[in-house]
């Protein structure tokens, strides 16, 4: 009896995914631990590992496939003693379009079951120019957001992936200006008679102004979620916002003291290695903000995992420094260092990024001089950090210059206090402006 390949929960909050690439194809041979396929999740594209042996018989969602709901039966798997040929989709997979059907034309159910639905045949993942020998250009994800960038046409580079597949060094070495035409609406303007070029993409779900020149960007599965959680964020999350100004010069003094001493061992710390540290510390002195509002529960941490806030070509990700408060400042560089390339390039696990008990935000590369976060549910705050600047500051009532930062804390008023989160603050504040207590 033939194996159903389902569609994994790559994550404990997946619902849906992308099928976005069979890593095999139909009468290839599996073993458990081989890779299938390529699934995008919310956060990142992941490979998934078959589970039993046999053969591949049926491919029933094709490559490139969108929203495909976690159990939805992805492929069928002959075991050994079976022949893939006689393997047949399942009949129930006709039922659903079939009464569908029945209901838009008031048919009877017993016509509805006589006349097949076409579209719930399983096919073949759709033929690509150029490509492997089963007519399918054998790329990662990353590797074609990165040609699509250069204007690199994926199916000319030779590949040294496994299988000859094409990585993100492969397209990265290309020359540019082999691939096709990028965008449709570019591609065929609209009549000389026209006002406007025609829109071009997918429609759009709420209401624009169509008289101005656009075009549109399908969502990826990652933005979807997003948009959907800094929705749902900021409708049921009560946010209380608190600001201080930090005085960074004595940070900024011990960072160049510390990278002096950590240069032989190939190590640089950053300011924002620095300031995960001191966060960290602050949520250990202040628990009553390491907190989750559970509706009617408290869910109390007893250990500070800070999730920062990285931003990648397919959008915001959180990978987590755990237990931030123990860890020396070197540690969380190396640890920060690894897992921005990693979510960069959509190479991190569930894990590494599901979870934290608070995040910090920092904006100060851009020189923004003070924002307010969004909490990142279920956590109950986000520390937004802003750049440093030179500031008139007064120091023993005399006027001085001092480098100065905006931190902003958001804070879940159903859980937390303004008064705790103010207390919160104040220990960020003296930690950054007082360092050495951080090396303790």
């Amino acid at each position: 009896m033939s194996i159903e390949i389902k569609m994994p929960a790559l994550s404990p909050t997946m619902e849906e995914g992308t099928l976005a690439n069979w890593l095999i194809k139909e009468g290839d041979t599996v073993s458990a631990g081989d890779l299938m396929a390529e699934i995008e999740t919310d956060k990142a594209t992941m490979e998934f590992e078959a589970v039993d042996e046999g053969t591949l018989a049926k491919i029933l969602v094709p490559a490139g496939t969108d929203n495909v709901k976690v159990g939805t039966v992805i492929a069928l798997l002959a075991e050994e003693d079976e022949d893939a040929s006689d393997v047949k989709a399942p009949a129930k997979k006709e039922a659903a379009p079939a009464k569908t059907e029945a209901k838009k034309e008031e048919k009877p159910a017993a016509e509805a079951k006589a006349s097949p639905a076409p579209a719930a045949a399983p096919a073949p993942a759709p033929a690509r120019a150029n490509g492997a020998d089963d007519g399918r250009v054998k790329a990662s994800p990353l590797a074609r957001r990165i040609a699509a960038e250069k204007g690199v046409d994926v199916a000319a580079i030779s590949g040294s992936g496994p299988n000859g597949r094409v990585v993100k060094a492969d397209v990265e070495s290309a020359e540019p200006g082999s691939a096709p035409a990028p965008a449709p609406s570019k591609a065929a303007p609209a009549p000389a008679a026209a006002a406007t070029p025609a829109p071009s993409g997918p429609p759009s779900d709420i209401p624009f102004d169509e008289s101005i020149p656009h075009e549109t960007e399908k969502l990826s599965n990652m933005r979807k979620v997003i948009a959907k959680r800094l929705t749902e964020a900021k409708q049921t999350i009560p946010h209380i916002y608190l600001t201080v100004d930090i005085v960074l010069d004595p940070l900024l003094k011990l960072r160049g003291e510390l990278n002096k001493t950590l240069e032989s061992r190939g190590v640089k710390l950053s300011v924002n290695d620095m300031l995960i540290k001191a966060l960290g510390i602050a949520l250990e002195m202040t628990p009553k903000c390491n907190v989750t509002y559970g509706g009617s529960v408290l869910v109390k941490y007893q250990r500070a995992d800070v999730s920062v806030a990285v931003s990648t070509p397919a959008g915001l990700i959180t990978p987590i420094i755990k237990d931030a408060a123990n860890k020396s400042m070197s540690t969380i560089s190396k640890e920060m260092k690894d897992l921005a390339t990693r979510a960069k390039e959509g190479k991190l696990q569930p894990h590494e990024y599901q979870g934290g008990t608070a995040s910090i935000s920092n904006m100060g590369m851009f020189g923004i001089s003070q924002f307010d976060a969004v909490i990142n549910p279920p956590q109950g705050m986000i520390l937004a950090i802003s750049a440093g600047e030179k500031r008139p500051w007064v120091v023993d009532d005399s006027l001085q210059i001092r480098t100065v930062m905006s931190a902003t804390g958001s804070f879940d008023h159903r859980a937390i206090d303004g008064a705790d989160g103010a207390v919160l603050m104040k220990a960020f504040k003296e930690l950054v402006e007082s360092p050495m207590g951080m090396l303790a």
